[in-house]
């Protein structure tokens, strides 16, 4: 199969475009036939070796942990999934960029979705979905999303608001008309933030979830006064520190069902910024490390 690789540790540059062996499906996975993978940060930080004493890597390897495709080999005890069905799904931390992928964990995809939405739907729906979780209910409740216009961020802001949340979202003044597209209101990030949310939610925030990483969780748990009402999915050892929720993503299909039940719906659309063809991966890693996406970056395979 063609896939993307790198063979060292280093920059986008380090990606080059190969065949690689065919993987086949275990006990309880599947193998699909890729249309599209998504980027995500861990993506970059694992080719750039920043996570190879947490997470060493048997090189070369495949970046990519998410992908959308058609189903073509099944492995034992798996039912429920036929050859030929569209699923969208989460394999090992690498492996995805690739013609062919292993997933452990996945979903039928909705038809609203087309194939890039499907591929930037997994990792980001289970981290958002995990997160709103650790907060309990969200009915009635003001949520203030950290980083609301990110992959993770995007996805939260739609899925609280389908669960009928009313929802804050930080970003820069350039992605505010986008979130209120997904349903949230808009503030930037930084100082003053509390200032300006007294503004927006005179009643206050009953719970924060920070998808961002920006330094600001001090702050965040400071503006709900316990960290309790706090989640993050990104700042873990600040989370640890504070006591807040630490939340991190799971292989969960029964996660990746309901987020493609709210896909059919049409109560959760993932947002896709740019799509890149397989032969552009490094545009798209350095697109993706310069951050302050606008939705997910996603590989047409």
């Amino acid at each position: 199969m063609r896939a993307a690789r790198f063979h060292e540790y280093g920059g986008a540059e380090s990606l080059v475009i190969e065949q690689a062996p065919d993987p086949h499906p275990g006990p309880g996975e599947i193998r699909v036939r890729v249309a599209a993978a998504s980027v995500n940060p861990i993506d970059w930080k694992l080719r750039a070796g920043a996570l190879h004493q947490l997470i060493p890597l048997e090189l070369p390897a495949i970046p990519g942990r998410d992908g959308a495709g058609l189903v073509d080999e099944i492995g034992d005890g798996v039912q429920g999934v036929s050859i030929g069905d569209r699923v969208f799904g989460l394999g090992g931390v690498t492996g995805a960029t690739a013609e062919l992928l292993i997933l452990s964990a996945w979903a039928h995809t909705p038809a609203t979705w087309n194939d890039e939405q499907a591929a930037g739907a997994g990792l980001a729906s289970v981290t958002a979905m995990r997160g709103l979780d650790a907060l309990g209910p969200l009915a009635g409740r003001t949520l203030l999303v950290e980083g609301a216009a990110g992959g993770v961020g995007s996805a939260a802001v739609e899925i609280a608001v389908a669960q009928g949340a009313t929802v804050i979202g930080t970003a820069s003044e350039r992605n505010h008309e986008f979130l209120t597209s997904l349903g949230a209101v808009p503030t930037t990030y930084g100082p003053g933030l509390a200032q300006r949310l007294t503004t927006l939610a005179p009643h206050g925030i009953d719970i924060v979830l920070d998808t961002a990483a920006s330094g600001s969780l001090d702050d965040l748990v400071a503006i709900t006064g316990d960290p309790k009402r706090v989640a993050t999915v990104a700042d873990h050892a600040g989370g640890q520190r504070l006591g807040t929720h630490v939340v991190n993503a799971e292989n969960d299909s029964a996660l990746l069902s309901a987020a493609a039940e709210l896909g059919g719906q049409g109560r959760y659309t993932p947002r896709i910024e740019q799509a890149y063809p397989l032969e552009r991966i490094a545009d798209a890693h350095a697109h993706a490390e310069r951050g302050r996406t606008r939705g997910k970056i996603v590989i047409c395979i």
